[in-house]
C-alpha cells in the first residue's frame, strides 16, 4: 500500500492536487472500509462549504462527526483555499477567521489513522454561489489497485 499526491500549478499559475491511496495487490477488506469512511468524511466536509460559511465552524463540526463515528479528532488543515501558493486561505481549522466565499478553489483531504489503518482521499472543488461544484479532477474515487 502507497498512497500518492500529485500537486502542480497549471499553465495559468493556479495549483491544485490530486491524491489516492494505491495497492500493489488486493485491496484488504479493512482497508477499504477506512476509505469508504474517509470518501464519507470528504462528503461532510464538503456539504459545508458554503459562501458565507466560517471555517472554524466546519472544523469543529468536522471533529465532533469524527469523533462520533470513531475516529481521531484532525489536528492539522484538512481543507484549505488553492490558488498561486499551494496552500492558501481560508484554512479549515480551529482558529481561521475568515469565510468561505464563492469562485474559491478549495483542496478538501481527510485522513487519519485508526487500528494502525491509515485512511486517506484528496480533490479539489471550486466553490458555487450555493457551495461546491463538482470535482475539478476526473480521476475516480477509489483505491488504485494493481
Amino acid at each position: 500500500m502507497f498512497t500518492l499526491l500529485i500537486e502542480s500549478d497549471g499553465p495559468g499559475g493556479m495549483y491544485t492536487e490530486l491524491g489516492r491511496m494505491c495497492s500493489l495487490g488486493p485491496v484488504p477488506q479493512r482497508l477499504q472500509e477506512e476509505f469508504e469512511f474517509a470518501l464519507e468524511a470528504q462528503r461532510f466536509t464538503l456539504d459545508r462549504l458554503r459562501p458565507g460559511a466560517a471555517a472554524a465552524e466546519i472544523f469543529a463540526e468536522y471533529n465532533e462527526f469524527m469523533r462520533a463515528n470513531g475516529r481521531p479528532p484532525e489536528r492539522r488543515v484538512h481543507c484549505h483555499g488553492q490558488g498561486y501558493d499551494l496552500v492558501e486561505r481560508p484554512f479549515v481549522r480551529f482558529d481561521e477567521t475568515f469565510t468561505i466565499e464563492a469562485d474559491v478553489n478549495m483542496a478538501c483531504h481527510p485522513k487519519y489513522v485508526r487500528d494502525g489503518v491509515f485512511a486517506w482521499i484528496c480533490d479539489n472543488y471550486l466553490i458555487g454561489p450555493d457551495g461546491p461544484g463538482p470535482r475539478l479532477h476526473a480521476f475516480p474515487q477509489a483505491i488504485s489497485e494493481r
